[in-house]
């Protein structure tokens, strides 16, 4: 691959960063650096403005009104989003279910669903994990019966990501429990102002609320909500996995946090010598750059191969195990960097409490990012799960 980049991405670099510099605010911009915790109200609107700049689905066919950007075009807005602080796009609608409505939806469901995910019409969540069924998704017993034109779906959902800003959550539901656990499981669409619906916040570390329970008490389901077929939902939640697991490498995000880590570490705190000057931390920050230069370029190989029409097969969990570590490593190095500035906030606390000590060095959102993304390596499916999908099918299972 050559990694050189042409005269034209070179000028679509800097049409983004006109962009960026135009259309991004101040204000949300700093709310990011800062590490704030983002409003519906912020992502809406920055959903709203890239919508409207023809931007926001850029791995979609135009077809469905997407921007259809190459997998280099994809990289370089995502570096340059990154390195501005503008917010993280949402990705439930656009990035996950967007594909599996492409590829296995109905003429029906692509007309209507599509446009309201570009609108922001719907804020989607997801249903996958239950208690008892998280790296391991095949045993989920969320069960969805039918009755004549509906679905009754009953059971519980657990760390549905901002799902209380959701009106509608895509859900994996058992159809038959009398066939192998993969093969009767189903995929539907389900409104979350159906009655019968709770929605219950699950508090963490940093004493915010991103994650959610939620449960379904006999929820009746319009059955034309079924997305494919009936008992095939394993298929499409594979497909739809493959995705998210390329979305959680971050690399823009890994990037963008090792320039802050060289930031900080080049610093001088309390007076001494800069912290960058120390062997063994230069060589742990080296280490990562080295680690996150070859992940990039396998980054643009994925998504290379799924702009072709290809799902990411394997490369997908090797990307996450790989892109998770690293950026937990880049956490970790910026709370090193910050010194007494990352001292972690008490959850009771005020907002912004993390803040109390003077920060010449602006460091004050590591120690909320460190704790929070240590759920990298377990959501989108373990990394040791993730493993053991590498070796089975690099290497072949056991007989």
């Amino acid at each position: 691959m050559d990694l050189s980049y042409t005269d034209e991405e070179r000028a679509f670099r800097e049409e983004v960063r006109q962009f960026l510099a135009e259309k991004l605010s101040k204000e949300l911009s700093e709310k990011v650096r800062r590490g704030r915790e983002l409003t519906k109200d912020d992502h809406e609107r920055w959903h709203a403005i890239l919508n409207d700049q023809g931007w926001l689905a850029t791995n979609w066919p135009k077809e469905f009104g997407g921007a259809a950007w190459n997998a280099v075009q994809r990289h370089i807005f995502e570096e340059e989003a990154a390195a501005h602080h503008a917010p993280r796009i949402v990705p439930f609608g656009l990035s996950m279910l967007a594909p599996v409505l492409q590829k296995f939806g109905s003429k029906e469901q692509q007309d209507y669903w599509l446009p309201r995910i570009l609108s922001g019409e719907d804020w989607w969540c997801q249903g996958y994990s239950e208690p008892g069924a998280g790296s391991d998704l095949a045993s989920l017993k969320t069960t969805a019966v039918k009755d004549g034109d509906h679905y009754i779906v009953n059971g519980q959902k657990t760390w549905t990501t901002l799902g209380q800003h959701a009106n509608m959550i895509f859900c994996l539901v058992r159809t038959d429990k009398d066939v192998k656990q993969q093969e009767g499981i189903s995929f539907v669409l389900i409104d979350m102002g159906t009655p019968g619906i709770t929605v219950r916040p699950i508090i963490l570390l940093d004493g915010g609320a991103e994650v959610n329970e939620v449960f379904f008490d006999n929820v009746k389901v319009p059955a034309e909500n079924l997305v494919g077929e009936e008992n095939k939902g394993w298929t499409y939640a594979k497909y739809l996995l493959t995705h998210e697991r390329t979305n959680i490498a971050g690399v823009g995000f890994s990037q963008a946090g090792l320039q802050a880590v060289k930031r900080i570490a080049k610093s001088e705190m309390a007076g001494g010598r800069p912290l960058i000057e120390n062997p063994h931390f230069a060589a742990r920050v080296a280490q990562a750059e080295i680690d996150l230069m070859a992940m990039a370029t396998t980054n643009l190989r994925i998504i290379s191969k799924a702009a072709a029409g290809q799902a990411p097969g394997v490369e997908s969990s090797m990307l996450k195990v790989k892109g998770t570590i690293i950026r937990q490593e880049i956490n970790d190095l910026a709370r090193r960097a910050a010194g007494v500035y990352a001292m972690p906030f008490a959850s009771e606390a005020v907002a912004g409490s993390n803040d109390a000590l003077p920060d010449p060095n602006e460091a004050g959102p590591v120690a909320a990012q460190y704790f929070n993304n240590r759920k990298l390596s377990i959501f989108g499916g373990s990394n040791e799960i993730q493993r053991q999908i590498i070796a089975k099918t690099t290497l072949g299972g056991a007989k």
